[in-house]
């Protein structure tokens, strides 16, 4: 074999292994962005589902869902789907219209994220009151989230699961 053609044959080599290398480096490097962008958009639906629920605002509590969303709460059936989830918390503020949220801090101990879905359970401690001279109730929930990525990289709940 010619020189030059082992040269050729040489750098041909050196290029796959360097084009192999930079390629995997590459696709780890964006995996690492893509995880930071999803932890830091989850972080701002956590943000805005406690300004929400602290405000109670209508559109501010649906919006944070998906509209195939499912919540689980103890002591009624599965509301399923955003405009059911909407129902159903007009229901509740027409039976309490004296209800406020006093404090709302939830804590996640977890969150796994993979293929544009990700899972967090935690526990939150709450504070309201059922009617406007009502006294404070504490509740003290456990629970489990399902989120599911938007197309515009933003996060929403897709099911939610809690006890007390």
């Amino acid at each position: 074999m010619k020189r030059s053609s082992i040269v050729t044959v040489v750098v041909f080599v050196a290029g796959v292994g360097i084009g192999y290398f930079a390629r995997n480096a590459v696709g780890a490097l964006q995996q690492k962005d893509r995880h930071a962008a999803d932890l830091a958009g989850i972080e701002k639906l956590h943000q805005k589902n406690v300004e929400v629920t602290l405000s109670q605002d209508a559109k501010g509590l649906i919006d944070q869902w998906t509209e195939d969303g499912v919540a689980l709460e103890p002591g009624i059936p599965p509301v399923a789907g955003k405009e059911a989830i909407r129902e159903n918390n007009e229901k509740v503020h027409a039976a309490m219209p004296g209800f406020k949220v006093l404090s709302y801090v939830p804590t996640f101990r977890e969150i796994q994220i993979a293929d544009g879905w990700a899972y967090e359970w935690g526990e939150t401690d709450a504070k309201f009151t059922l009617t406007a001279e009502g006294p404070p109730v504490s509740l003290h929930i456990k629970g489990v989230r399902v989120l599911r990525r938007q197309s515009d990289g933003s996060w929403k709940m897709a099911l939610t699961i809690w006890n007390q």
